[in-house]
């Protein structure tokens, strides 16, 4: 048998992977619960095989869902200096120009955030807090008494306390592109509604990856903005440093509104599934699963990130990795 009959065999028992996932246990839609599943059946029926799952009802009962207006925020919050991040494009943490561009920050009281978010025509520039630093429980720990510090059923499933605890809010412009997390992720929208675009970790062989020089947008005197190339002393947001193998970022480089399949066919062998998280409305984001977000305009999320295992279940995600990388030389 020849080395290239084998490499063949080998990239069609990839696909057979992904095949034999679909048939065997991937749901083909986001199965809904109306009401929180205890524990134990969350974690044998969603967390044990890494399936997604859209829960209603889980967090009627915070106060964040009937508070959490402009005016609410704005006499709670107001003047308190948060991080926001800016971009002309509403990408941040994404593939720009052949880079991977991170936004530019800018520490701005609520209220002024808010009458960006209230008046969008007049800005050209697209806002958005998304520190994932635990952002809620560090800049926004004003807010916790209107939600809960942790999910109880979830945190007895995952056997530990969420890692970071993150607060959300922007335009609507604002896009996060594909990528995926070592975080079992339970995310909730509070205010308006988020929409994930999921592809489940066995169609990883389909999700082209590339290396890409790290940069940042500076803000110039004028108000525009520059990218400018950065390295591994200089600062880089929270979601990007933990892919970064500097000099390099290692990032997904297909846009799934819009793939180019003459550049990547491969991606046409992904199985993405559409879910939209309306307000009040839970989304179980399992670990590992690639995922692209958009959102209304204004949204409000909290999500909890639990650390994952890193179990068989890791193993075997870096095997197919590693054997996917080799068969594309």
């Amino acid at each position: 048998m020849t080395t290239n009959t084998k490499i063949n065999q080998l990239g069609k028992q990839l696909e057979q992977l992904a095949f034999e996932a679909r048939e065997l246990y991937l749901d083909k839609t986001v199965r809904v619960l109306t009401k929180p599943p205890t524990p134990l059946v969350f974690y044998r029926e969603y967390v044990a095989p890494n399936k997604p799952v859209l829960i209603q009802g889980a967090i009627d009962h915070w106060p964040a869902i009937s508070r959490w207006n402009h005016d609410y925020l704005r006499n709670a919050i107001g003047d308190l200096e948060v991080t926001v991040a800016i971009t002309p494009n509403g990408y941040a943490d994404a593939v720009t120009d052949g880079k991977f561009v991170m936004p530019y920050e800018k520490m701005m009281k609520v209220k002024d955030f808010l009458k960006v978010i209230e008046n969008p025509d007049e800005y050209t520039d697209v806002y958005y807090i998304q520190k994932q630093n635990s952002n809620l429980t560090d800049e926004f720990d004003t807010l916790l008494k209107d939600v809960d510090r942790g999910i109880s059923w979830g945190t007895e499933a995952f056997g530990k306390e969420p890692d970071a605890v993150n607060f959300w809010m922007g335009d609507s412009r604002a896009v996060t592109s594909m990528h995926k997390d070592h975080y079992e992720n339970l995310y909730c929208v509070v205010k308006g509604w988020k929409k994930f675009i999921l592809i489940p970790p066995t169609d990883q062989q389909f999700v082209p990856y590339e290396l890409y020089d790290p940069a940042v947008y500076v803000q110039n005197g004028n108000g525009s903005f520059t990218v400018k190339p950065t390295d591994s002393s200089d600062e880089v947001s929270s979601i990007s440093v933990q892919y970064c193998i500097f000099p390099f970022v290692p990032w997904i480089a297909i846009d799934p509104l819009n793939p180019d399949l003459a550049l990547h066919p491969e991606y046409q062998k992904a199985s993405p599934i559409e879910v939209t998280v309306n307000e009040g409305e839970m989304l179980y984001l399992p670990s590992l699963w690639f995922h692209h977000v958009q959102q209304s305009h204004g949204c409000v999320a909290v999500n909890y990130w639990y650390d994952m295992e890193f179990d068989i279940k890791y193993n075997y995600y870096n095997f197919v990795k590693n054997v996917t990388e080799i068969l594309k030389g």
